[in-house]
């Protein structure tokens, strides 16, 4: 069928040839001889012209592309859009005459159909969009970086064809040029996260420390908590953490229930060891959220850090309260009796040090029991080097004290410590 329909057409050419050469009478000067053949050719053109742009319509309409291949090379053959454009748009005419090839996998013969008409057409958009199309099909890559620029350069408010380059540009390692992109985007769009995000990414790809352009998008965006965290983040990783802190403050100020930015403003104060200040934002984020167990212990450890040992063991009576089940609350009161003993203790061990040791271990075993097993180094410590309670130390006690059953330490540096120890049945 196919040897069919080139026979035909090359009958039909044949025979236009023909036909004008027979029209033309012989001894006609050459201008004369031009416009009779230009003449018969419009005549050939007024007939089939629109039946050929009729049945390139429909055959594009049924996605039959090989007579739509067909149609529109005879069409382009005729020039029909020079002979009526209104009738044959050439846009029209190239960019379906190349789609249809691009369906047919035939991207080599879009690519030439599209260079083509961009000699007559060189601002069309459409048409290199299509060529670009086709380039990236056929992996050149080269060209088609090339003509994506160049359609950003003739239509600089396309940004999806930015959004196209940039990331083309950033999966082949082009962060300069992917900078310059974005940049370009960033100023149609300069809320746009992901850009921002990508922006952050592309710098630090080439080296470069984002942190100022990171700094310029809280400046211009303070009410933005999300920028402000993560430029906090950039300046505790920056070994900045003076900084982070006012950063943090301002994030508050525009956001009181933001427990992330509690958290960190903590952090940054810890980095700086203000471990008072560190504390006073702990209660201020317990105040949000009086359940949260992360929360409570990192309290009671910062009350460690400043040996106020009696603050340290109410919270962590709170973290028992609020997950006895998990074991850390356990821990983390055992963790205050170990951390207060090897503060306190003497050189030589005294009965109080033995007492605050013994605390220390019941609830290191008690946190063990919840499998949470943080702290058993500690409490395997605490043991082998004899520092327990043991019965030899409750019989040389006074009578008075052992008829009590319990005991509690005695000096200064443990008055904090309420909580007895109960004689051992087995003493």
């Amino acid at each position: 069928m196919r040897h069919v329909r080139i026979f035909l057409n090359l009958w039909l050419a044949f025979s236009i040839a023909i036909f004008v050469s027979m029209c033309v009478p012989p001894g006609m000067d050459p201008e004369e001889k031009d416009r009779v053949e230009q003449a018969q050719l419009d005549s050939l053109r007024e007939v089939r012209c629109p039946r050929l742009m009729s049945s390139a319509a429909e055959y594009y309409r049924n996605q039959d592309w090989e007579a739509t291949v067909r149609i529109y090379r005879e069409i382009d053959e005729l020039s029909c859009y020079e002979f009526d454009p209104v009738l044959a748009p050439p846009e029209e005419v190239y960019l379906y005459y190349a789609i249809a090839h691009e369906y047919l996998g035939r991207f080599e013969k879009s690519e030439e159909v599209l260079l083509k008409g961009l000699q007559t057409l060189p601002g069309n958009i459409d048409l290199r969009k299509r060529l670009a199309y086709s380039y990236k099909k056929q992996e050149k890559l080269d060209r088609y970086f090339i003509e994506l620029e160049k359609i950003m350069d003739m239509a600089p408010e396309d940004s999806q064809n930015m959004i196209e380059l940039f990331k083309v540009y950033g999966k082949n390692n082009r962060y300069e040029d992917q900078i310059d992109v974005l940049r370009l985007l960033l100023e149609k769009d300069p809320n746009n996260e992901i850009y921002q995000g990508e922006m952050k990414i592309a710098l630090e790809k080439v080296g470069e420390d984002p942190l100022e352009y990171i700094r310029e998008l809280f400046e211009r965006n303070p009410e933005n908590t999300a920028y402000g965290l993560d430029f906090s983040d950039r300046l505790i990783s920056a070994n900045r953490p003076e900084e982070a802190v006012n950063v943090l403050k301002k994030v508050i100020r525009f956001d009181r229930n933001s427990k992330i930015a509690y958290r960190k403003l903590a952090q940054a104060y810890y980095e700086i060891d203000d471990l008072e200040n560190a504390s006073i934002i702990y209660e201020d984020l317990l105040k949000l959220d009086s359940r949260d167990l992360h929360i409570i212990v990192q309290a009671s450890k910062v009350y460690i850090e400043l040996q106020k040992f009696r603050k340290a063991l109410l919270w962590a009576d709170k973290a028992i309260q609020v997950s006895k089940s998990s074991g850390q609350g356990f821990g983390q009161k055992g963790n205050v009796y170990y951390k207060a003993f090897q503060s306190c203790r003497s050189t030589d061990i005294t009965n109080d040090d033995r007492i605050v040791a013994s605390l220390a271990y019941k609830y290191f075993q008690l946190a063990e029991g919840n499998n949470y097993k943080h702290y058993s180094g500690s409490a395997a410590w605490l043991k082998e080097n004899e520092t327990l309670f043991s019965r030899s130390n409750w019989f040389m006690m006074d009578q008075e004290k052992k008829n009590r059953g319990y005991i509690l330490p005695e000096s200064n540096c443990y008055d904090w410590v309420d909580e007895r120890l109960n004689k051992d049945p087995q003493w």
